[in-house]
């Protein structure tokens, strides 16, 4: 809801690009015939959403050499300082340390990102808040390479919607929601049932009290609950806010089981259909790549050119 919705939207405003970021999945360890199938997944519930590849292009990050090209160039412009700063390689190097070490793909996928994003001359990159930190970096080595060897990148400014900009966990409304959470209470997955949607809404954590407020400072748990709600339904929060008045957290929470669950269902009916077919999904993803790889490749011979390498 803070991401695709957006994205959906944002194809009709502006030439998007779509990237599926199997070079950053694997900056931690993965079980590569599990990570195939995520990658499918994820092309094929992007596309269930509405990502659209006849307005926009949608495609595998690794099927573009372009980006590890680049990233690899941005490295070595980027101070070691700015890489440590940086909030989500402390939080996940935590996690990292526990299984098997801190490597080397972990500390600098930042650079990566700043490739995703410059490789295609982007003005606007949609994120969410807890991504200004990577967006900023960006900005920065494109300024650095801009001011060492000629105007060659855009500037990037990040696009954030005010409202799913951070929808928080269900189990606690002080962190972000996420698909890794180690606790599948946490989130709600695109492909969840509506059995195991019912449970999650059912068991999510509330406030202390009983009415439905739309309050973030006191009471987080239900602002929370109450902004997924409005993401399904386009009603504000405030007016939600009165159509609770007098009533308790388990009609609500029904209520919202019930809009999370239809907004859900084409979704996943959608993925279904695909799933049948996944040669067209890889047709669609290779044909992706290609149109990528034509806007890009401007980019990286003009970036080698500028360093003194040989093309």
């Amino acid at each position: 809801m803070g991401a695709i919705k957006n994205w959906v939207r944002l194809q009709d405003e502006y030439r998007s690009i779509f990237c599926i970021v199997d070079l950053h999945a694997i900056t931690t360890p993965q079980d590569p015939e599990k990570l195939r199938k995520k990658i499918m997944e994820v092309a094929m519930l992007y596309l269930s959403a509405g990502i659209n590849p006849e307005k926009s292009i949608i495609f595998i990050q690794s099927h573009n050499p372009d980006h590890a090209a680049l990233s690899w160039i941005l490295n070595t412009i980027t101070p070691v300082g700015e890489l440590e700063r940086m909030t989500q390689f402390k939080e996940k190097r935590e996690t990292a340390e526990k299984r098997a070490g801190v490597m080397a793909g972990l500390f600098n996928y930042p650079t990566l990102m700043a490739a995703d994003i410059l490789l295609y001359q982007t003005n606007k990159v949609p994120v969410g808040e807890d991504q200004l930190q990577h967006i900023e970096l960006t900005r920065s080595l494109a300024e650095r390479f801009n001011n060492r060897f000629g105007h060659t990148f855009t500037i990037p400014e990040a696009l954030i919607e005010k409202s799913g900009a951070r929808i928080m966990g269900l189990d606690d409304p002080t962190k972000k929601m996420s698909k890794s959470a180690p606790n599948p209470e946490n989130y709600i997955a695109l492909l969840d049932s509506p059995d195991e949607i019912a449970q999650k809404i059912k068991t999510a954590v509330t406030d202390s009290g009983k009415e439905i407020v739309f309050d973030p400072e006191n009471r987080p748990a239900i602002y929370n609950l109450l902004q997924i709600f409005s993401l399904f339904t386009d009603i504000e929060p405030q007016e939600l806010e009165k159509k609770y008045v007098g009533k308790n957290y388990a009609e609500f929470k029904k209520d919202l089981a019930e809009v999370v669950i239809n907004g859900l269902k084409p979704i996943q009916e959608k993925y279904r259909e695909l799933e049948k077919n996944p040669d067209a999904v890889m047709k669609t993803l290779k044909e992706g790549a290609i149109r990528a790889n034509a806007i890009s490749l401007k980019t990286i011979e003009t970036v080698k050119e500028k360093v003194g390498l040989i093309l």
